[in-house]
């Protein structure tokens, strides 16, 4: 896919791309952190049908919610490439050891095998967390690895 890059001097930057059915779609990137989602007029391809304003943080929640469906359809088709490799999606129960702990303290590629590779949290995505990130009950934590590991990281966010 191509994607144009245009500075606008005074606002930020701009991209561009057509998708597959010939409709063209921009984000200007303003410096504020504010970002556009313009769907241009196919018939004059500078001319905005339609704008969606959006903050940062709505940005950012959007970005994730796109990113999400993207995470999840590479990891089954990674599941379907590598034999022995699955994904599970776990519950942070409440009353787990490691509510409200960080990411780093359950040690849980060493002590299982398995990694932990996206935490969603009230329909917000944090993919690759760091080790700093905090749990929460309620949080879904996405985990990639063996079944055996998958399991395990499913005890340890439990038992501890």
């Amino acid at each position: 896919m191509d994607i144009q890059r245009t500075a606008l001097p005074g606002i930020g930057l701009r991209h561009v791309f057509t998708t597959a059915r010939h409709q063209r779609i921009g984000v200007v990137s303003h410096r504020n952190g504010r970002r556009d989602v313009v769907v241009y007029d196919p018939r004059d391809p500078d001319t905005a049908r339609l704008t969606v304003v959006l903050t940062s943080e709505e940005a950012t929640a959007l970005g994730e919610l796109l990113g999400t469906a993207r995470i999840v359809t590479e990891l089954t088709e990674l599941e379907r490439q590598v034999e022995g490799l699955t994904s599970a999606q776990i519950v942070v129960p409440p009353g787990s050891p490691y509510d409200g702990r960080p990411l780093g303290d359950t040690q849980a590629r060493t002590r299982t095998g398995a990694s932990i590779v996206a935490v969603v949290r009230d329909r917000e995505v944090v993919a690759s967390p760091r080790p700093d990130f905090v749990f929460h009950h309620g949080d879904v934590i996405v985990v990639v690895g063996t079944v055996e590991g998958t399991e395990a990281v499913a005890d340890l966010l439990v038992n501890g």
